[in-house]
């Protein structure tokens, strides 16, 4: 890396960045982005700027008020403390597995979003609809990418899957430079793309591929059951030195077995437009689409427009994110309140 620094237009920096600055803080403090999360540290780089530092912010008050990969710190000219977290652009997020109280950070000011699964057991409708709520929810374009693609008899069936969720849908063989070679379009200077998935589905191995590297370990998957082990364990960015204009940002995650989501509503409705049109056409406003007279959705699933599966995701993930959105609030209240000292 120290060959060939970025400079901060190189790392992704833009002007929705540099307005927040005041006049002061240009002066006094120097812009770095978080490239790796590690416990208790972050991995920086900037212009003149590369190192770990402590992720500790002295000013920090709700649960977001943590550095994650791919975020712009405000940084003392010591490049050793933080002095406080850019705006994002974007952020991914998701209750921690288990623990629906407390928020993970995924990755933050994220352009792209490949949501990777293979052409195996891995693939699921269900999963990849949470996925492409993430991204609705904060306006970043996700593309579905489809591996593994020498490994199946039948790829027109995963497509047409992948197809009825969006238009955006990618099929490659990961280990082959020819085949991913179209997913360079995507990533752009100071663009960044992050991959997420399950473990096992090939995103560290499309790193690699588009990188023209193997730097980052893999492992294969069981052949029971298609299931893959962690091998990323954890959140970085790798930088891409070609592609439509090279100095790009690629973001290999690790494999999320479980993603529950919060504070999302926007993009549930988004990606269950389809069922969120129809709730409109309903005979009554509290229609709960079960067995009311007039109901749309109902009138739907008979005439065949409408599949009952479909609609029982979406009620499941409705109710799922207003019941993780309402455990997360009295965290989030109690870390918004002015400090008593103050």
């Amino acid at each position: 890396m120290k060959a060939s620094q970025p400079n901060l237009t190189d790392l992704g920096w833009k002007s929705f960045y540099s307005n927040q600055l005041s006049a002061e803080e240009a002066l006094l403090y120097r812009p770095g982005r978080v490239m790796a999360v590690h416990r208790g540290m972050v991995e920086v780089l900037g212009e003149a700027l590369e190192g770990a530092i402590s992720s500790v912010i002295s000013e920090s008050r709700g649960p977001e008020d943590r550095p994650t990969v791919g975020d712009w710190l405000l940084i003392e000219p010591s490049g050793k403390r933080i002095v406080r977290i850019l705006d994002r652009a974007s952020l991914f997020k998701r209750p921690a597995p288990g623990e629906t109280h407390r928020l993970q950070l995924i990755a933050a000011n994220v352009d792209t979003l490949f949501i990777v699964t293979s052409c195996n057991q891995d693939f699921n409708v269900g999963r990849i609809e949470r996925y492409l709520v993430l991204a609705r929810e904060v306006g970043v374009q996700p593309i579905i990418v489809l591996t593994k693609a020498d490994l199946t008899d039948a790829p027109d069936h995963f497509i047409a899957a992948a197809l009825a969720l969006t238009q955006e849908v990618e099929i490659v063989n990961g280990r082959d430079p020819i085949s991913v070679a179209r997913l360079l379009e995507r990533c752009r200077r100071g663009e960044t793309v992050a991959l997420v998935g399950s473990s096992g589905v090939g995103k560290s191995t499309l790193i690699n591929t588009l990188r023209g590297s193997d730097s980052i370990a893999t492992q294969a998957v069981r052949e029971a059951d298609g299931k893959g082990r962690h091998t990323t364990t954890v959140r970085e960015m790798h930088r891409l030195d070609h592609g439509a204009q090279g100095g790009s940002w690629l973001v290999d995650t690790p494999g999320m077995r479980e993603l529950q989501l919060s504070d999302a509503a926007a993009g549930v409705e988004e990606v269950f437009s389809d069922i969120a049109a129809m709730t409109l056409a309903c005979r009554f406003t509290n229609c709960t689409h079960a067995a009311e007279p007039g109901c749309a959705v109902q009138a739907a699933i008979a005439n065949g427009s409408l599949d009952r599966v479909r609609l029982d995701r979406w009620r499941k993930l409705a109710a799922e994110e207003v019941a993780n959105t309402a455990k997360l609030a009295p965290r989030r209240t109690r870390a918004e309140k002015p400090n008593k000292r103050n």
